[in-house]
């Protein structure tokens, strides 16, 4: 029997005598964890979690980066290093971070009430997910700002008789100026000079005003997200409908419009093309297992803050399996039509496809708006390729804005009544933040935020989330928790790999980040070293949470922390690692 309540009711008075009468009345019933705490807010369909980690993990990478890896280092052979460290990490920590939310139903910082000392790794990602946001929500507004200039007869990069337009631009048809550094495409300078205004800055340190266009098209970004947002996974649950699914059907129509161009078999061929020789080059495997690092999303709390709204019951090693399986197949797909049209590209312009193919915001901003534009309804093709790329864009950045909203509501549980007013806080700073990123020189500043803010820092906020998990909360615990909830224990695999092989492969991951690290550049613009020494503070402000945490933490809560040995071995790692880091910098 639970508590009861005395309900007092007043009846009547008479004579100065009041008659009451009294019952007793059980409580409305509440959903409670197995741990006893209230249940908190559940997705409304399971399929809302699935597409919102799907929407999240498939992101513009996915169509920018992966392909041009996969032609860059072996073709099809780069599918072996690939799917080898998905299988022995990119799964496992998924897996974890799944369960980890889903358990303890919190955010990033709150879910380490089984281990506190370490509860520092959670605001470390969720401040790794604030700083993406400073200019991620960037590339969106850029999408958004092509989309409006697509609904025109005429799309404005195909000329080079533009206002923006310098005297090196120079079209396609002059093979000659393919190899000749100081030529340009009209599409290329409508990116850097017509969109950017790159021109009219000399560097980090000339940003210049935010330019009123770019600036609105941002300001739209935010009030989406925003609004996508504010009431919790209730609306945002309903958004990804639209955001996670869209991208495959506009992916499948530019397949079919693609393959049917010239070239394009020579493309998809090339992308496909195997060479197993590259595989003995260690070159190949450290940039497969950073792709599994970055494309999946882990380490920067979104898994855990969705997870978190899952049924306690809910399977999430099954999720597991299918929102990984999901993201690398779409990466793979995605190839496809890339190189159909850089293909297509190669063909029209009787150049190498070398000449063309490219990673990051220059193939999507450039190499795929020019082919584009010569295909017949170059505008309507334009259009939906930017939808395409504002949905891949926005659902990702909700993840990593409701990363930060759950840590931090979570943490403090007083924001829990004003999620809205907070959500309009975090939109906003983000947003104010951005504004530096669509000045004249705003490239530059994305470019530091971009190479600095989730690099080393993310690869080691994981490594100390799988430390935590495995050998501190102990993988035994771990295992019991999930027997817990979905009534199957994890194997003796999932356990190996988050004991020993996961560990081992992030301590890797980071020493090769350490180890291969070149200062920033944007083209032939070199970074001034205070430049260089911001962007390192920037890392450094989100690493230091695990350390300054756990002082406070040995400071103001002094005795065990989930067995005796912690403190000792914590601050050995602690030791080992900024060793390293001061060894490096000095060398």
């Amino acid at each position: 029997m639970g508590p009861k309540e005395v309900e007092l009711i007043l009846v009547k008075e008479q004579n100065g005598v009041q008659f009451t009468s009294t019952t007793l009345v059980a409580p409305t019933p509440t959903q409670t964890h197995p741990s006893g705490e209230e249940e908190r807010e559940t997705w409304g369909k399971k399929i809302d979690f699935l597409l919102s980690v799907i929407g999240f993990a498939v992101d513009l990478a996915n169509v920018w980066r992966f392909p041009y890896l996969c032609y860059k280092n072996g073709g099809g052979a780069f599918l072996v290093p690939y799917l080898f460290f998905m299988v022995i990490a990119g799964m496992p920590l998924f897996y974890m971070e799944l369960a980890l939310g889903q358990y303890n139903r919190e955010g990033a910082a709150g879910v380490w009430k089984i281990c506190p000392i370490f509860k520092g790794v959670g605001f470390t990602v969720i401040l790794i997910s604030l700083y993406v946001g400073f200019y991620y929500n960037v590339i969106i507004s850029w999408a958004l700002f092509y989309l409006f200039s697509s609904f025109t007869s005429e799309l404005p990069w195909v000329h080079c008789n533009n206002t923006w337009n310098s005297p090196n631009c120079s079209d396609w048809a002059d093979n000659s100026s393919v190899s000749d550094i100081y030529k340009s495409t009209p599409a290329q300078e409508y990116f850097e000079r017509g969109v950017l205004h790159i021109q009219d800055s000399n560097g980090i340190n000339d940003l210049g005003r935010p330019r009123w266009q770019l600036t609105s098209c941002l300001a739209v970004v935010i009030v989406l997200l925003y609004f996508s947002l504010w009431k919790g996974v209730k609306t945002s649950g309903k958004v990804v409908w639209i955001t996670a699914t869209m991208p495959y059907v506009v992916l499948t129509v530019l397949l079919l419009r693609g393959v049917t161009l010239p070239g394009a078999i020579d493309g998809i061929k090339a992308y496909l093309s195997v060479d197993f020789l590259r595989l003995c080059d260690p070159k190949v495997w450290i940039e497969a297992a950073t792709q599994i690092c970055f494309s999946l999303g882990v380490g920067f709390g979104v898994l855990i803050a969705f997870s978190s709204y899952n049924k306690f019951s809910n399977n999430c090693y099954r999720d597991a399996i299918i929102t990984t399986s999901i993201n690398s197949l779409t990466s793979f797909f995605s190839g496809f039509v890339v190189f159909s049209f850089l293909g297509y590209m190669s063909y029209k312009h009787n150049v190498a496809l070398d000449k063309v193919a490219r990673d990051g915001a220059g193939l999507v901003f450039v190499i795929y708006p020019e082919a584009i534009a010569t295909l017949p309804g170059s505008s309507v093709w334009a259009v939906i390729f930017f939808i395409m790329l504002l949905t891949l864009g926005i659902d990702s950045a909700m993840g990593g804005m409701e990363s930060v909203i759950t840590g931090l509501i979570d943490e403090f549980k007083f924001l829990h009544k004003h999620r809205e007013l907070f959500t309009l806080f975090i939109v906003v700073s983000t947003f104010l933040i951005s504004l530096f990123c669509v000045t004249n020189g705003g490239m530059y500043v994305f470019t530091l935020l971009d190479h600095f803010a989730a690099g080393t820092s993310i690869l080691f906020g994981v490594l100390i989330e799988a430390i935590g998990i495995a050998w501190f909360y102990g993988v035994d615990r771990f295992s019991d928790d999930i027997e817990e909830m979905i009534g199957q224990r994890p194997g003796l695999y999932w356990r190996l790999c988050w004991k020993f092989v996961s560990p081992c492969f992030l301590l890797f991951m980071v020493v090769v980040s350490f180890a291969t690290f070149n200062p920033p550049n944007y083209g032939t613009y070199m970074f001034p070293p205070w430049a260089n020494m911001v962007g390192w503070c920037l890392a450094i402000s989100s690493m230091s949470m695990v350390p300054l945490y756990a002082i406070y933490k040995l400071c103001t809560l002094p005795g065990k922390f989930c067995d005796d040995n912690t403190v000792f071995y914590l601050m050995g790692i602690f030791h080992f690692f900024f060793t390293q880091l001061h060894h490096w910098l000095v060398v």
